[in-house]
């Protein structure tokens, strides 16, 4: 039986609403392809009215924008769901459908608690972590220049310092709207940069807002410990960045409507899954590199300042069978992303043994390896598995030739469906507990190979055999990780980080 569970504001209260299907499977597949994708955009109301007969009370439900959708199987009187959110966001009656076939869970009562205690948040108390601008960077990079000096240090490197002051007054004035309406709903703010960004500055804010982009978010994320700090992001400046890990673009141009919508407990809240990584070496405890920013060829150090905070905790030992002494180290910071391994130095091959899930280690060389979770599937690990139409149109013309079928390869339509239907398989549910690691560029001739290229686990163990090798996170924390050394990576719920997902 196919259960359709409706969770509906209604006078400040969510209210679960049931109606039973009959025929479910036969429903899902005239309208869902094999990966729960809408065959095509189909608004709600009408799938509903035209294929069960709803009572009219229902019928009245279907036409408002939801908060929440899950289909449920019922087996043994117990409720599944494939992965924590089987439907996402409705908006204006387009369903879209968005899930992962990997696993089943069961559908969690810390979730529903999480969500249920919405309306009893009333933050008092704000953190904003704000983002240096490309030209509050270059006045800090050059203190001593004038700004005509500037002006002319900025030209004879190609930048365009009226363009640069353009973008710092458009993230100066949504940073100044975000403090300006916190404080109209009665919430202390304090404004800091990543200078500021200490454990006593976050131990004080019952939130955080973050006012950048993704880069911004990413350093609040790293220092968050604990659930009960949630960390909304905040686009600045979205003609600058995209901002995947922000609220949507929309809410830049009309702030006050999103903390309108916090403040009313028209929001739901989303976990968003970290990796933990703990290292055991001789090395474990050797400080990390920041990495460069690329823009701006100078060092950016997002994580560098929050690290050396935390890296005041006890060096752990363990004597391993052949009597050397080992240090163990749990990261005082936590991959949102992803996390990369391999030779510093990319024209390398990176050589490796590798444990999923407690089998057996297996060596591999290869490019490199990179683990992520759901929030990182749509990033870097996403572009690395990615297929093109030239690469599926070369698949159907060889399938054509080797089975003698009639594939219309002319049909580029076709070719871009199945493309994005691959493409989006690789895409998974933030909150959901599992790593997807990917092999990059195997080296498969002469040695053996027979792990799968990529697939997804709990836990992951790395022991390296490289001698110029790194362990970055989030890409732009940098641990050594040479021969001999072991990482472990863990997902697990409490390590989740809590941000909101606003109601339309």
């Amino acid at each position: 039986m196919i259960q359709l569970l409706r969770c509906l504001p209604v006078s400040g209260l969510s209210l679960f609403k049931y109606e039973s299907i009959s025929c479910g499977r036969s429903f899902l597949r005239k309208y869902f392809n094999w990966n729960g994708h809408l065959q095509s955009t189909i608004n709600l109301g009408l799938i509903l009215r035209s294929w069960c007969p709803l009572s009219t009370k229902m019928q009245n439900f279907v036409n408002y924008n939801l908060s929440a959708i899950f289909f449920h199987y019922n087996s043994s009187s117990k409720y599944y769901v494939q992965n924590s959110n089987i439907f996402q966001r409705l908006t204006n009656g387009t369903l879209k459908y968005m899930y992962n076939t990997v696993s089943y869970r069961n559908m969690s009562t810390s979730h529903y608690q999480l969500n249920r205690d919405i309306h009893h948040f009333r933050p008092k108390k704000a953190l904003i972590l704000t983002k240096f601008s490309r030209y509050e960077y270059e006045k800090r990079r050059h203190p001593d220049l004038s700004e005509e000096e500037l002006i002319k240090n900025l030209e004879e490197r190609g930048s365009d310092y009226q363009s640069l002051l353009h973008h710092h007054h458009i993230h100066t004035k949504n940073k100044d709207l975000v403090v300006e309406t916190l404080r109209q709903h009665g919430i202390e703010t304090s404004v800091v940069n990543r200078f500021g960004y200490t454990d006593a500055n976050i131990e004080w804010a019952d939130i955080i807002f973050t006012t950048g982009g993704d880069g911004t978010f990413l350093m609040a994320a790293s220092k968050i410990h604990r659930q009960d700090k949630p960390v909304i992001g905040i686009n600045s400046d979205p003609s600058r960045s995209v901002g995947h890990l922000c609220l949507p673009v929309k809410f830049t141009d009309c702030i006050p409507e999103a903390v309108e919508k916090l403040m009313n407990g028209q929001f739901k809240w989303t976990q968003r899954q970290r990796i933990r990584v703990t290292l055991k070496g001789e090395q474990a405890y050797t400080p990390p590199v920041e990495l460069h920013n690329q823009q701006l060829q100078y060092p950016e150090y997002r994580f560098i300042d929050c690290y050396q905070e935390q890296h005041n905790c006890q060096k752990g030992s363990v004597v391993t069978p052949d009597g050397c002494s080992n240090f163990v180290h749990k990261l005082p910071v936590m991959a949102l992303n992803e996390v990369f391994i391999g030779e510093s130095l990319s024209s390398r091959v990176s050589y490796y043994e590798l444990s999923v899930d407690g089998s057996p280690k297996v060596k591999i060389k290869s490019s490199g390896l990179t683990v992520c979770t759901g929030t990182g599937s749509t990033s870097w690990s996403f572009n690395i598995n990615k297929l093109t139409p030239q690469c599926v149109e070369q698949l159907l013309k060889i399938v054509n030739e080797e089975t003698g079928s009639a594939l219309p390869l002319e049909d580029s339509k076709l070719v871009e469906r199945i493309t994005t239907r691959f493409n989006n398989s690789l895409i998974f549910d933030p909150s959901e507990t599992l790593l997807a690691y990917t092999i990059r560029d195997p080296v498969v001739f002469g040695t053996g190979f027979s792990s799968k290229p990529r697939g997804f686990a709990k836990r992951i163990e790395v022991k390296s055999r490289m001698f110029d090798a790194c362990l970055v996170i989030d890409g732009g924390l940098s641990f050594l990780f040479n021969d001999g050394a072991v990482a472990t990576l863990d997902i697990l719920e409490d390590d989740a980080l809590r941000t909101v997902t606003l109601l339309d």
